[in-house]
């Protein structure tokens, strides 16, 4: 499901331009849903003024365009429905672990507006349907595209799996290094982050669960 604010191109993924895409019209009758560009334009020459550049010099006069069009592919994911990839389902018999690691993804810390990025690893037990393997790594762009936290994130993705394929075990392990803790404050680069969300065979049941960890970290260790 497409943004209403961006152009029609793949859901949820980055757009393939060299350049920043042309700067959108005026936004008028701004409804639920939509950018506010200019808005944001302003709020970011605001923050250049505060920290005592000058805005009107000339490696900044766009970046107040250039942010807010930023802004607006990093947060699409506000207004899409991520479960909509879930939606088309296959019927098979197949009922063991279905799993896709290494899901590249990059989202933005709510609580000081940076980027953190990983790798989520997304598995399931079918109970008679199972969906296109893309469709799970759509459902992570679409989620990860809001100010997040990586918990929130975490359990979002499991919680679509497990309520649109009904599925009986849902594994979902998100690993992510926090440019909020390593560009600033603490400032340790190469701490990672990692967080899961395991629902029912994989949390009730221990070798289901040592199953799923294996196959996801049994080759790297």
């Amino acid at each position: 499901m497409n943004s209403p604010s961006q152009p029609d191109r793949n859901p949820g993924s980055l757009s393939d331009e060299l350049e920043d895409p042309p700067a959108p019209a005026a936004n008028a009758g701004l409804s639920i849903g939509t950018v506010d560009h200019e808005r944001i334009a302003r709020a970011v020459r605001e923050i250049l003024i505060a920290v005592g550049e000058d805005p009107d010099r000339e490696g900044l006069l766009e970046t107040p365009a250039r942010v807010a069009r930023m802004y607006a592919e990093m947060f699409s994911g506000l207004h899409a429905d991520a479960g909509i990839h879930l939606k088309k389902v296959f019927t098979e018999t197949y009922d063991e672990v279905v799993l896709i690691r290494d899901i590249s993804f990059c989202s933005m810390c709510e609580h000081h507006l940076l980027p953190f990025s990983g790798m989520a690893h997304i598995g399931y037990m079918p109970d008679g349907k199972v969906v296109g393997l893309s469709k799970l790594a759509r459902v992570v762009e679409t989620v990860a595209r809001r100010p997040q936290v990586q918990e929130r994130l975490t359990e979002e993705i499991a919680n679509l799996v497990e309520s649109e394929l009904g599925a009986k075990g849902v594994a979902v392990v998100v690993e992510a290094s926090h440019s909020c803790m390593t560009i600033r404050g603490v400032k340790k680069p190469g701490s990672l982050c990692v967080t899961s969300s395991m629902k029912g065979k994989f949390r009730t049941n221990q070798s289901s669960r040592a199953e799923i960890l294996q196959l996801i970290y049994g080759e790297r260790r």
